[in-house]
């Protein structure tokens, strides 16, 4: 009991940390939301005068916390998919409007009547998103909230992917939970949910404390535009970087840039002990298949000499699980198991 207590107080002090850093106080946590709700939010104030009603979700990672929030019945519509929905919510998502599995035009968006829309990335919804802007989203009286993770220390102005400046914690996600929580006054679920996402991340890494060889290095692969030319490789301050530290390997890849391309003779030089690969249902590159990039992988005369290839110390990974997402946890339990597996664990 007095174990269980101990946690309940420190989550709740971690709620509270993040709150306040966004601009809510403690009391928004612990209480039910007072109206109006101001925070900060990417750079920008957002103003809630009420729980919304209706939301659209651009991007899976947004959705599937809105789902886990049990927000199923305020979402109008969804874009920008890799990969099908979490299982539980399967039924539920069933039910919600597909706008695009890509990116939805801004018309789309508005058509549900939307009093919110949430984003993944500000590549989609942000100052020169491809969907909306700010400002487009505001004249018609819609709210837009974006996951801090796209925005924290990271710039997006230079395009593509951006850069991020330093490394992505999980905590930014669990702020991003503990936010939305606070704007559809449902922070016990937003509780609940950072308390299983936070003792799932603390079991994996204790898995593989006692790794043989510190700093094994690894690398991640995304996709490639052309399946023999170069690849989206994680950078050193992302989603699968935080993952690789959490567990004591070492990304090989040092550019800040969140997925910069890097050809096959560089990664051959660095020699990764372990490949971890995305797995994903899109068709939007060459690689986006899993069993494209393995096949290249057994058959490409530079590839195929790569440590990690002769020694079959490939990982396939969902794709969402390399992203500032709920998933996140679930690609530190995948490597985590992996590396194990491979045999460098004492």
């Amino acid at each position: 009991m007095s174990n269980n207590l101990d946690f309940r107080r420190y989550l709740l002090h971690f709620a509270f940390a993040a709150l306040a850093v966004c601009g809510i106080s403690a009391s928004a946590f612990a209480a039910p939301t007072a109206y109006p709700l101001t925070i900060t939010n990417c750079g920008r104030s957002v103003t809630f005068e009420k729980a919304p009603e209706r939301v659209v979700s651009v991007g899976q990672a947004m959705t599937e916390i809105l789902l886990s929030l049990g927000l199923a019945d305020r979402i109008t519509g969804t874009a920008v998919w890799f990969s099908p929905v979490l299982k539980p919510f399967e039924a539920e998502n069933n039910k919600i409007k597909r706008l695009a599995d890509n990116d939805p035009s801004f018309e789309s968006v508005v058509e549900t009547d939307p009093e919110l829309v949430t984003a993944e990335f500000e590549w989609h919804v942000g100052p020169n998103g491809s969907v909306g802007t700010y400002d487009q989203f505001s004249k018609v009286g819609i709210n837009s909230y974006v996951a801090p993770a796209d925005c924290a220390a990271k710039d997006n102005a230079t395009g593509g992917d951006g850069v991020r400046k330093e490394m992505l914690k999980t905590e930014v996600i669990y702020r991003e939970i503990a936010e939305l929580a606070a704007i559809f006054n449902v922070q016990d679920r937003g509780e609940a949910l950072i308390a299983r996402l936070k003792e799932r991340e603390a079991k994996a890494i204790a898995s593989v404390a006692r790794v043989k060889v510190k700093d094994i290095p690894v690398i991640f692969w995304f996709s490639s535009k052309e399946i023999n030319g170069e690849a989206f490789m994680a950078g050193r301050n992302g989603a699968p970087a935080y993952i690789m530290q959490a567990l004591g390997a070492k990304n090989v890849i040092t550019t800040n840039e969140e997925w910069p391309l890097v050809g096959w003779e560089t990664v051959a030089g660095l020699d990764p002990a372990i490949i971890v690969i995305a797995g994903m249902d899109r068709r939007r590159y060459a690689a986006d298949d899993p069993a494209v990039k393995l096949e290249f992988l057994k058959t490409d005369p530079v590839a195929s000499k790569i440590d990690a290839v002769e020694r079959k110390h490939l990982v396939v990974m969902d794709s969402q699980a390399m992203s500032p997402s709920i998933r996140l946890v679930d690609g530190i339990e995948t490597l985590a198991e992996a590396i194990r597996q491979f045999g460098l664990v004492q």
